[in-house]
């Protein structure tokens, strides 16, 4: 039984950065060997602090790069929120404890 986030046709945030790989194939006749070399879209990522890479196609890229951007502008907003909060936290305490010391 396949759940609904796997059903999904595209991701909608991804943790990672977009890479192009650049590589040489070794054959001696292919364009690579004397001039630019092959390039191949992939998702960069950390998993239990190891990179892994996932290559990509051509038509992966815009949904890919998409949810990228949308995990980066979540993870920047709770980012600030945890820091509001915890300036809220402090202030109360400070505030308390001073209250107590006079």
């Amino acid at each position: 039984m396949m759940t609904a986030l796997a059903r999904r046709d595209r991701p909608r945030v991804l943790p990672g950065s977009l890479i192009t790989l650049r590589r040489r194939c070794g054959k001696p006749t292919c364009r690579c060997a004397t001039g630019s070399p092959h390039e191949t879209p992939a998702l960069s990522y950390s998993v239990g602090g190891r990179t892994k890479m996932l290559t990509l196609s051509a038509e992966e890229v815009p949904a890919v790069a998409a949810a990228v951007a949308r995990y980066r502008k979540a993870v920047k907003a709770l980012e600030a929120e945890a820091r509001a909060e915890l300036a809220e936290l402090v202030a109360r305490v400070e505030a308390r404890r001073g209250s107590s010391r006079r």
